[in-house]
């Protein structure tokens, strides 16, 4: 699958790096800029070919027969976004009792112009105690991957600054629905 992703992305003109040190097994990978379904697409074929195999929150609805068997496979975990769950706890929990566990998330939570990032990527990653790899599309440059290892520090305002300063200058497909410029 390795090489086919790579000459995927190769034929669109992309360059999809990683620097996850191979001593790093738990982390929350933060994806931005998310304005775009082909983020998710780019996304999985960039896994692919570096090999990485991260799981992704993904509504429950989407979990329809015969695509819910496709995204559980590709590492789909489904949320219920009308009620209230203990997704960050259940999620910290797994991560602890995993030998291995990478979860992407997209902390504008959805593709639409978002003024203010949800805060679970960063909630998870402090109760797992476990990094932060910032990774990230743009589509200006065609390269992106998850590129930095970030430890959150638990003073979410300070850090909150220097993830936004990794993210500033990143297009996004449609770079009107991206909030960091």
């Amino acid at each position: 699958m390795q090489r086919i992703s790579g000459f995927v992305l190769r034929l669109f003109g992309w360059k999809i790096t990683s620097c996850i040190p191979p001593e790093i097994k738990k982390a929350v990978i933060v994806m931005a800029p998310h304005t775009s379904y082909w983020d998710f697409v780019l996304g999985r074929i960039g896994y692919w070919y570096l090999g990485i195999p991260s799981k992704f929150y993904i509504k429950k609805e989407a979990f329809f027969w015969p695509l819910g068997i496709w995204l559980k496979k590709l590492g789909g975990m489904p949320v219920n976004r009308h009620r209230i769950t203990h997704l960050v706890a259940d999620t910290a929990k797994q991560i602890q009792e995993s030998d291995t566990f990478f979860i992407t998330i997209t902390p504008e939570g959805t593709r639409a112009l978002v003024r203010q990032w949800k805060r679970g990527y960063y909630q998870l990653a402090m109760k797992a105690e476990v990094p932060l790899i910032l990774g990230y599309l743009d589509y200006k440059e065609k390269t992106g991957g998850p590129t930095k290892v970030f430890y959150p520090t638990g003073d979410y305002e300070n850090d909150l600054k220097i993830i936004e300063d990794f993210y500033r200058g990143k297009q996004g497909r449609n770079p009107q629905w991206f909030n960091v410029k």
